[in-house]
């Protein structure tokens, strides 16, 4: 029994797959949304894949040391503080504009 509970643990491949399908997901999400609020939830999500990688990593190459959680937390903290400042853009580019569409924000074309 504890044979086939072992064969169901997922390994390091496992994760990696897992985090750059949802890298994936982002990178389709910012390429084919037009609303600018979809766009900042894919770049989170990238940035979310990018967080697991490096505990990823710091579970399998040194999973005595705290590194790669930290670096995640940082990476939370920006991608945080991105989606602030992200969103402070839009909502002064929408009261320009009246949209939010990322098609016509050509505002610093000039």
């Amino acid at each position: 029994m504890i044979e086939f509970l072992s064969s169901l643990t997922p390994g390091p491949h496992h994760w990696l797959v897992l985090s750059s399908i949802l890298f994936s997901i982002g990178l389709y999400g910012v390429l084919s949304r037009s609303n600018a609020v979809g766009v900042l939830m894919s770049v989170e999500i990238m940035l979310n894949s990018a967080a697991m990688n490096f505990v990823i990593f710091n579970k399998y190459i040194s999973p005595g040391a705290v590194d790669g959680q930290i670096m995640a937390i940082f990476a939370i903290a920006v991608a945080a503080a991105e989606a602030v400042v992200g969103m402070a853009i839009f909502v002064a580019i929408y009261r320009r504009c009246w949209s939010i569409d990322v098609s016509t924000m050509d505002l610093m074309k000039d």
